[in-house]
């Protein structure tokens, strides 16, 4: 195990997030925040102690540096991002539990969005535009961002893609142009217009401009930390709706964004996920519409609230216009069905993904045609692609992981005595990357009543389901730990 070339990494994206805690501090001094400004200098400085000596324990780092590696430097360097992320929650008292204060944060970073906190108003500006930021960098990742903007670590190292590879969601990492750093520089820019052009038109329907910042974070990153107790239920129809489609936007391959800058619309149209994604959304909203009708006044309002909370769902972003815990049930089953199926490959979406849940259909469907043909060898495409048998192993490896860690997190969290309604969408929100459940954690509740270990549990499914599950079961592996 390469430590030091890990440690330099570990180095790099603390770097990376005490530069972006600067301008929380900045909006923390510009309104006079004596308590949040303590709590972000604090960190800061915290933040330079374990930098410089990180730096100077790692200088000389062999340059070899593979799979394995990769995965356990994702996983660390979420972790450890974390733990001193959330410094400023707790040394400002905004947050005086230390593991409530490190549950939000991993759940901004992991674009979650579930919450301990019963009133968000409250927050000082500097802290709401941290929690609301961390929704933004953990969206695309922290180390696509290393990939992209930090400098070059030299030739030959062959780590880029072992790092693309291990943060990056989706069954299968494939580079938008042949270097890896283009990719992600790509990447970043598309997220970042994309941001901008949601800010704009939230500024439009006349939203204070730091609450549409913030906002507009919590919608790039799929995560949902609003800056209002009731979420987005406060806000006109205008705003609600452009929500929704931003959301919509941000739970699609960036690929295919990259396609359509190139021209090439035919193969963005014939993209089965982006088809699946569409049909499955659109398929949603009027399955819902219609098992509301008589639910709200008019027709208009059913179908802004149904639209609003599908795309908020199946995105995994977790804004709210209404408390949909109180929609008939088979609304809040459709609702559960799209937690688990998520947003596409390549997004800043959560959930199984729409490109795994595509790729476990056509393994059900070959395996249950080699049943009756046996002899016949048949392959498995998308986008007129075959696919790696690697890639099939993978997914059902990790349908596999998916409903093991689903199944034990759901029987330790229910030693705390709440019902099985609201243990299991806990469960299911965290580790799909939503945020509400149903029941107790529903879109008007929150998660301060759960115990230390349930909330444990829960930042581990946060982490797991963010970093595709892999590179947290490895940190736990002991043949990972083994000299080779």
């Amino acid at each position: 195990m390469n430590y030091k070339m890990m440690g330099r990494f570990v180095a790099q994206i603390l770097t990376i997030g005490a530069v972006f805690m600067l301008p929380a501090l900045m909006i923390s001094l510009y309104y006079r925040e004596d308590r949040a400004v303590y709590g972000f200098l604090l960190t800061l400085g915290i933040f330079a102690v374990v930098i410089g000596l990180l730096q100077l324990t790692c200088r000389s780092a062999p340059s070899a540096f593979y799979a394995r590696e990769g995965l356990v430097c994702v996983g660390v360097s979420w972790i450890v991002l974390s733990l001193l992320s959330c410094l400023p929650f707790y040394f400002s008292r905004e947050i005086p539990k230390f593991i409530d204060a490190f549950f939000e944060i991993v759940s901004g970073f992991t674009t979650t969005g579930a919450s301990i906190l019963p009133e968000v108003e409250s927050l000082s500006w500097g802290i709401l535009y941290w929690r609301s930021f961390s929704h933004w960098l953990g969206g695309m990742g922290v180390l696509v961002f290393l990939l992209a903007f930090a400098p070059g670590n030299g030739k030959g190292q062959g780590f880029t893609m072992h790092l693309l590879r291990a943060e990056s969601p989706g069954p299968n990492v494939g580079k938008l142009v042949p270097k890896i750093r283009k990719t992600a520089v790509i990447l970043y820019i598309l997220y970042l217009i994309l941001t901008i052009a949601n800010i704009i038109f939230l500024v439009i329907g006349k939203m204070p401009l730091l609450e549409a910042v913030c906002t507009a974070f919590g919608t790039a990153g799929t995560g949902g930390f609003g800056v209002k107790n009731d979420s987005l239920a406060g806000y006109s129809p205008y705003i609600q709706n452009v929500t929704t489609v931003f959301m919509a936007l941000f739970g699609v391959n960036f690929s295919c964004y990259y396609l359509l800058m190139l021209g090439n619309f035919k193969s963005v149209f014939k993209d089965e996920e982006l088809r699946l994604y569409v049909g499955i959304m659109l398929g949603s909203i009027l399955l819902i519409t219609l098992n509301l009708r008589g639910f709200y006044p008019t027709i208009g309002e059913t179908i802004r609230h149904a639209a609003f909370q599908v795309s908020s769902i199946m995105t995994t972003t977790g804004f709210a216009t209404t408390d949909f815990g109180q929609w008939p049930a088979f609304s809040q089953s459709l609702l559960l069905l799209l937690m688990v199926i998520g947003a596409c490959a390549g997004s800043t979406g959560g959930g199984l993904k729409c490109a795994r849940v595509l790729l476990l259909f056509k393994i059900l469907r070959r395996n249950i045609h080699q049943v009756l043909h046996h002899r016949r060898v048949q392959s498995i495409r998308i986008n007129d692609q075959v696919m790696d048998e690697k890639v099939l192993d993978g997914a059902n490896a990790y349908l596999s992981a998916y409903i093991i860690i689903l199944l034990l997190s759901f029987v330790v969290i229910s030693l705390d005595g709440f019902s099985i309604g609201t243990n299991f969408s806990a469960v299911l929100a965290c580790f799909n990357n939503i945020g509400p459940g149903l029941e107790a954690v529903g879109p008007t509740c929150n998660y301060a009543a759960y115990s230390v270990i349930s909330k444990l549990v829960l930042i581990l499914d946060m982490l797991a389901g963010r970093l595709e599950i892999f590179p947290i079961l490895v940190l736990f592996s002991r043949s990972t730990w083994k000299q080779h």
